[in-house]
């Protein structure tokens, strides 16, 4: 049994090598063909009398009009055309070319090509095993953890500029947490609360608001009911804030109610200017509920920290929760960015660095820079005010436009602050347009220190910003060849019928020193061959 499962593995090795000599053959067998088709065209020549035919020929096609040319090249411009109408309307709508695919599902197999979604080579272990694609949970969709309050602060941009902030996808998806947060562990539903559940469900606002108040007429300690109204009927930050103290004074011992009221309690503090207050209830929360950490409230504290510009504690805070085993975020790789860049952006000059090379620190921190930058590229446009922001939705896709809206919204002030940290992120996000950073690869062209890229990253910001911010997509999906290809084509053959048209005499004169000058190899291979050969070694060969 061990020679023949030994047998297995080399009888595997040898047709896996036959099969890519099969692959590798086929490069050189369209030029074997291509040779052997010269030679049969040159022992033919004769026989076949094809010199008499070209001559006819040429005959044939000099009698030929600059109408009849202007109709060819027309007819092949608007053939072209329209594959590239067809190419362009199958790429915006598949995101892909309709020949590359045709070419890569059916031509590719038969000529012995590799399939492309094969898993070997990216994802290839150091034993030289394939592992597994990152799994959908990429696109996984997270709380944002510090999202604005409905009736306060994302009403007013709909009463003052008549445009949705919040799409139907992401209230639908706060729809959820909420009833899972809320009533979740809970065996047997109040009637309360079956009515809060509906509550979180309905669409329209007001039906909700009407719902909360109904349950409150069941029972006045219907802590749930009040945090609703806090989030989507106060008008003022004032007004929530009373309305949470209210819920937390009647929430009992229910921890997912403790934890949410307490939270929003602290962000309340923070938008009111108690920051210090807000930074308290912020560390007290996280000391009383340790396991909580899928809730982000660090990244809460990592905001008001800087605020309050007590870097020693946020550097503090980046040590516990920047780890290798935690989920990253745009919030701690760019604060952690932010520290070094703040320590060297004071004095940092683009020139000076171009004549005499990075420091160390400015090399850590352009370094910081490249590791956020590869982790969530689309933040710097929106730190450098090169693009517009929007009010930052209730859930965030890590890595995605989504979150780079989050984040930049509330730490764009940050930033600000402190002096040089922005030119040194436009100095390094540029790339290398100085030559000291050189040195350093471009942050998107590395890639090695996260996992590679989601693709799925567009349609989901698609679904949770609002249809009038332009989603920024990274890769950027480029036109394949085809496109390009057809579309030179038919812009080409558009313009040599144009010209025919116009210049038919000029026109004729170029196309036929084009053509003698593209059969010139040919005509002296073909003289080299007959003086090479014997005339009786042809002549036998055409017998045969």
């Amino acid at each position: 049994m061990e020679d023949s499962a030994g047998s297995n593995p080399q009888s595997v090795g040898l047709t896996e090598k036959f099969k890519s000599w099969l692959s590798w053959s086929w490069t050189y067998v369209c030029f074997i063909w291509l040779g052997m088709v010269l030679i049969m065209v040159y022992v033919l020549w004769s026989p076949l009398k094809l010199q008499e035919t070209l001559a006819s020929a040429s005959v044939f096609l000099n009698t030929l009009t600059p109408k009849f040319y202007v109709a060819l090249t027309g007819t092949s411009s608007l053939i072209s055309g329209l594959i590239l109408i067809f190419e362009w309307w199958y790429f915006r709508k598949y995101g892909t070319s309709f020949i590359e695919q045709v070419s890569v599902s059916h031509l590719r197999p038969l000529l012995g090509g590799v399939e492309s979604s094969s898993t070997t080579g990216l994802f290839s272990s150091v034993n030289g095993e394939a592992e597994p694609r990152p799994s959908v949970s990429e696109c996984k969709v997270w709380r944002n953890p510090l999202n604005l309050f409905r009736g306060a602060e994302y009403n007013r941009y709909t009463w003052v500029t008549g445009k949705e902030p919040l799409t139907y996808y992401d209230m639908n998806l706060s729809a959820q947490d909420h009833q899972t947060f809320f009533t979740g562990d809970t065996q047997q539903l109040r009637p309360e609360d079956a009515v809060m559940q509906k509550a979180w469900r309905e669409r329209n606002p007001q039906a909700r608001i009407r719902a909360a108040y109904q349950a409150i007429e069941m029972n006045h300690e219907c802590a749930a009911a009040y945090v609703l109204l806090a989030e989507e009927e106060a008008t003022t930050i004032t007004e929530a804030e009373r309305l949470f103290k209210k819920a937390l004074s009647i929430a009992g011992k229910d921890i997912n109610l403790l934890v949410y009221i307490k939270r929003r309690l602290a962000m309340c503090a923070r938008k009111l200017g108690r920051i210090k207050e807000a930074v308290k209830m912020m560390r007290d929360l996280m000391k009383e509920f340790p396991l909580l950490g899928m809730l982000n409230i660090h990244e809460n504290l990592l905001e008001a920290l800087l605020e309050l510009q007590a870097y020693a504690d946020v550097q503090a805070v980046l040590a516990k929760y920047d780890d290798i085993s935690l989920p990253k975020s745009a919030t701690i790789c760019y604060t952690s960015a932010l520290l070094k860049a703040r320590a060297v952006s004071d004095k940092f000059s683009p020139e000076a660095a171009s004549r005499r090379g990075l420091s160390t620190a400015e090399m850590n921190a352009v370094e910081a820079i490249h590791r956020a930058v590869e982790f969530n590229p689309h933040v710097p446009k929106y730190l450098l005010e090169m693009k517009s922001l929007i009010l930052p939705p209730e859930h965030i896709l890590k890595r995605g436009d989504s979150e780079a809206v989050a984040y930049a919204f509330f730490h764009l002030q940050h930033w600000k602050r402190a002096e040089g940290a922005l030119n040194l992120l436009h100095c390094t996000w540029e790339g290398t347009v100085f030559p000291a950073f050189r040195i350093i690869p471009y942050p998107l062209e590395k890639g090695h220190l996260f996992y590679p890229y989601p693709g799925c990253t567009e349609t989901a910001d698609r679904e949770l910003l609002p249809s009038f911010h332009e989603v920024s997509v990274y890769p950027k999906k480029e036109l394949p060849f085809f496109i390009l290809f057809t579309a030179g084509l038919c812009s080409f053959t558009a313009i040599l019928a144009m010209l025919t048209h116009q210049f038919p005499e000029l026109m004729g004169v170029f196309a036929k020193a084009f053509f003698s000058t593209l059969f010139a190899p040919l005509g002296f291979f073909a003289d080299k061959m007959e003086s090479f050969m014997p005339s009786s070694f042809w002549h036998q060969l055409t017998r045969i």
